[in-house]
């Protein structure tokens, strides 16, 4: 499991691919490693190899590639959705309600049943779970946080629990869904959620820690060596921290705190240092302009078309976002904001326009999702070099909501990674993990198919918008460094980057879409360390 770590050092005999500065794919066979985990050079078969080494690992030409690089994920998240009840691989309403049950069997000294991943739509259900659904699964209480991380479902015992009636009012920023009478039906979204995490038992620095290492074990065995954590708390850094200390962070973390405040409390006035050998550094701010798609929260400029009343939620007013940008900006922290709607996102792009008449110099500003975006409203990316932080995966897995949430007319500017990229937008993608699974496999070949794992739509979904092979590895690895001002530390495999580095099972340039989704990573390599080794010699 354990490696040699920071020799000098020739991993030797490999069938090496990466990308240059220029996006070109090119070959070696050769990586040689520095004493301080840093490639030294890439080598073909004409370069003489040093006579003396401190260790040389022959590959037996393997394949070998660059680290993937996660532009927007949840650490912590995904390791509490590790431990938690996972609801994503479930396809219906009673094999939900089967797997509640049974988790609450298995796990009789909890007092609450915790868990997430519900997605309504591709239970086919046509309307929201409500507490009703969780009756008689169990006598405690239930809160279950829906695909998106932007609703939650509570039981009826929960709901006692936070003392919500039907005379509770939806904060600003939220909504409460009602059922007869006005009565809370179960589900709470956005800000609303808060009215029943307020009394959810919180993790201990224990649990953190924990699921910390899960979260890291799930990342490294599906090749992330790096990844953006979007939301940090105080919480999360501290755990991080400690991970630091102990000498087990692995993967590395660029982290946007969840606001300023937080920011300033584990930061101070600016962004940090890299710390623990490049492991971990605050490099911006995360803020929320809006909701969900799939539960109606992202905020649009006109009506839903399958719910003619709502316009989905937004969370900020205009004062408010801009203020909250200067504060970070102010501090040279960058600024990530999440923007799923059409309306939301102009209102990101409007904060952008202004501040960067105040905020000079590299700022690289980031919308995160940029999913639905009116036309008329893309060349503002252009304008100020946005990048556009996108997840490739949520178009396949959205696309037959987002037609039913939107209609055609709307779907001209969603996204739309080939008109950033054709107008020299950044464009750094990820996953949104734990929303959908981290596998950047999965998620490169949905960016140049626009079609699911089963191959459909035949053609790709609105295909036009579709990215190269090449142009999406790159969003996973040097946009995704580049969207963290890491571009001169990792992502390529450049003489004088970390050496991160992946031994897969195949060729990803030569895989077929289906191949490519199921390629598996034998090893992951961070900093010329052996940090993760499938059991087994890569079988399953």
């Amino acid at each position: 499991m354990t490696g040699v770590a920071h020799a000098d050092a020739l991993v030797d005999n490999v069938d090496g691919l990466a990308l240059d500065k220029d996006g070109d794919v090119i070959h070696f066979n050769g990586l040689l490693i520095g004493k301080d985990g840093r490639v030294t050079k890439l080598l073909t078969r004409k370069d003489k190899r040093p006579e003396t080494l401190d260790w040389r690992n022959d590959m037996h030409g393997a394949v070998l590639i660059p680290g993937m690089i996660d532009a927007h994920g949840h650490v912590m998240e995904l390791g509490f959705r590790e431990m938690s009840l996972d609801l994503s691989d479930t396809s219906s309403l009673d094999e939900a309600k089967a797997k509640i049950a049974a988790f609450a069997k298995a796990n009789p000294d909890r007092p609450w049943i915790l868990g997430g991943g519900w997605n309504q739509e591709k239970w086919g259900l046509g309307r929201f779970p409500n507490a009703g659904d969780l009756a008689g699964l169990t006598d405690k209480p239930i809160w279950l946080t829906r695909a998106d991380g932007h609703a939650g479902w509570a039981n009826d015992v929960a709901m006692k629990a936070a003392d919500v009636t039907a005379k509770t009012k939806a904060p600003e920023g939220g909504r409460i869904e009602t059922g007869a009478g006005g009565a809370p039906s179960g589900v709470f979204v956005d800000a609303a959620t808060d009215l029943i995490e307020k009394v959810v038992p919180k993790p201990n620095p224990r649990d953190y820690d924990a699921a910390l290492i899960r979260a890291q074990q799930k990342l490294l065995s599906v090749g992330i060596t790096a990844t953006s954590d979007m939301g940090t708390t105080l919480d999360d850094w501290m755990a991080y921290r400690r991970a630091g200390d102990r000498g087990d962070l692995r993967v590395r973390i660029m982290s946007y705190a969840r606001g300023p405040d937080v920011a300033a409390t584990i930061a101070g006035p600016g962004p940090t240092p890299w710390l623990y050998d490049d492991r971990l550094k605050v490099v911006g701010i995360k803020l929320y302009a809006d909701g969900a798609l799939g539960s109606r929260g992202a905020w649009l400029k006109a009506p839903y078309s399958d719910a003619p009343k709502q316009s989905g939620l937004q969370l900020l007013s205009d004062d408010q976002l801009l203020n909250l940008m200067s504060r970070g900006a102010m501090d040279h922290f960058q600024l990530a904001v999440h923007a799923i709607g059409d309306a939301a996102n102009k209102q990101v792009l409007d904060a952008i326009d202004e501040l960067a008449q105040t905020y000079k110099g590299d700022r690289r500003w980031r919308i995160e999702h940029a999913q639905i975006v009116d036309p008329a409203d893309l060349p503002m990316f252009e304008k100020h070099g946005i990048i556009a932080s996108m997840q490739p995966v949520h178009a396949t897995s959205d696309m037959h909501m987002a037609e039913a949430r939107l209609g055609d007319d709307r779907l001209q500017g969603a996204y739309a990674w080939r008109w950033m990229l054709d107008h020299d937008v950044p464009l750094a993608f990820g996953s949104d993990y734990p929303v959908e699974g981290p596998d950047p496999f999965a998620g490169w070949a949905a960016a140049f198919t626009r079609q699911d794992e089963n191959g459909m739509p035949f053609g790709g979904w609105h295909p036009e918008q579709a990215v190269t092979r090449e142009q999406a590895w790159s969003a996973f690895t040097r946009g995704g460094a580049y969207a963290g001002f890491a571009e001169n530390e990792f992502g390529t495999l450049a003489p004088g980057e970390m050496a991160d580095f992946l031994i897969v099972d195949r060729d990803p340039m030569l895989a077929s879409p289906t191949e490519l989704r199921t390629l598996r990573v034998l090893e992951t390599w961070v900093g010329g360390r052996l940090t993760w080794q499938r059991k087994g010699g890569g079988k399953d």
